[in-house]
């Protein structure tokens, strides 16, 4: 079993608190909060929404969402959990999963139900009390993946289950966690221990690492000696936007940053001119975080796709690829430029109206009219469909993806929080 580092989020009044029990603002922005845990490379995130009242709830499943949209590792959310809807209402937030308050009988009721709904790998129970576990433990292995122990008075008791638990504690000693992590059915740790150390994860984790405990890091398929070098005694790096794919800059890795990067997760380079190795960021802030390395057929170029905080290029520029040199004609063939393209035509139409315009004319409609025109077009399609002429279906699936535009525009939903979504299913 990987053992994973989970910082939480107590979310009280659209803010990050200190705990359950102490409301003490710790940050004005948990989206913020949530992408330096994520850019510290913890493995999942719990958000506990602590808010009363259905109108604060809504505000912080908003807050939930857009941490969702931020991050790239697994968010769980946790609290205000009544009724089937609202594991609903997080998961539709972009959670990967849900949690039931064991504390509480409706959420014990609601157990087989939620997770024949959505999926056992989605649901987690939250638990402070080991008796509420002990007492469902059949139903529990059947319909939870997994469990989160609040009250670290409870760890010995919670030890007897054979069950994957999170644990999470306020303070923990590096020698604590190595015991904890040796553990089989510990899958992992949150809490205040984790919250305040998250910088320092990459280096725990190399302790787990070296201490044969498993735990989830960059682990190269290929030794620095496999790689071939140049002249130099230096391999190529290009760097790609993870999410876009744009080409961002080119630089060059030797042996000590080729091994940094792997280990602290964050690109580093080696500069020719400098003649020394250097942390991209460093001075600037817009650090680079790794999502993926890849050597090309020859082993002499690595492809390195990350995620770019501010700009890539020293200029200020988001890309170093900046300077045309020449250019012919085209029709953009990629179908994320397309869709992206298309949206921007239809955004900008509905901040800056043009007469004669047809999206103006829907927007100016509104959403009702929109709404007949996704069901006319759908319908359309079905028609099509039963047709031999397959250009039939491609001109009316192209005008039905137009119109689902115009009213994604409307309700402001992006071509990235649908991919987002599909991603995560």
């Amino acid at each position: 079993m990987i053992k994973k580092f989970v910082p939480c989020i107590y979310l009280k009044n659209e803010k990050a608190v200190k705990s359950f029990d102490c409301l003490e603002v710790i940050n004005d922005d948990p989206v913020l909060l949530a992408e330096k845990y994520n850019d510290d490379n913890c493995d999942e995130i719990i958000v506990f929404d602590l808010s009363e009242g259905d109108n604060e709830h809504e505000k912080a499943l908003d807050v939930i969402k857009d941490i969702c949209n931020k991050v790239d590792v697994p968010v769980i959310g946790a609290g205000n959990v009544k009724r089937m809807e609202d594991i609903k209402k997080l998961l539709y937030a972009g959670c990967k999963k849900a949690a039931l308050n064991f504390s509480k009988q409706g959420n014990i009721d609601i157990l087989e139900e939620v997770s024949l709904k959505f999926g056992k790998e989605k649901i987690v129970i939250c638990y402070k009390d080991t008796d509420d576990i002990a007492l469902h433990e059949e139903p529990i292995k059947k319909y939870a993946q997994e469990l989160v122990l609040l009250d670290r008075q409870e760890i010995k008791e919670s030890l007897k289950l054979d069950m994957p638990t999170i644990y999470a504690l306020p303070d923990v000693s590096l020698d604590k966690i190595l015991d904890l992590f040796r553990i089989p059915s510990v899958s992992g740790l949150t809490g205040e221990a984790i919250n305040k150390n998250t910088a320092e994860i990459n280096n725990i984790k190399k302790l787990c690492a070296e201490n044969a405990i498993e735990v989830s890091v960059l682990t190269p398929a290929f030794s620095w000696n496999e790689l071939k070098k140049n002249n130099d005694g230096l391999v190529p790096v290009i760097i790609q936007d993870y999410r876009t794919e744009e080409v961002l800059m080119m630089a060059y890795m030797n042996e000590q940053a080729y091994y940094d990067t792997l280990s602290t997760g964050k690109m580093h380079y080696y500069s020719r001119s400098r003649d020394e190795q250097w942390l991209k960021g460093e001075t600037s802030g817009h650090f680079q975080f790794v999502k993926s390395l890849t050597a090309d057929c020859d082993l002499d170029t690595i492809l390195a796709k990350v995620k770019q905080i501010g700009a890539a290029c020293h200029t200020g520029s988001r890309s170093c690829f900046f300077n045309e040199i020449a250019k012919k004609e085209y029709t953009e063939k990629n179908p994320q430029k397309v869709l992206d393209s298309v949206y921007s035509v239809i955004a900008d139409r509905k901040v800056n109206p043009r007469e004669g315009s047809y999206t103006n004319y829907l927007f100016d409609k509104g959403i009702d009219k929109i709404l007949k025109k996704c069901g006319e077009e759908a319908t359309e399609i079905v028609i099509a469909a039963k047709n031999p002429n397959d250009n039939e279906i491609v001109y009316e699936i192209s005008d039905f993806l137009y119109h689902v535009m115009v009213l994604m525009v409307e309700k402001g939903v992006s071509w990235e929080d649908i991919t987002d979504e599909l991603s995560r299913r």
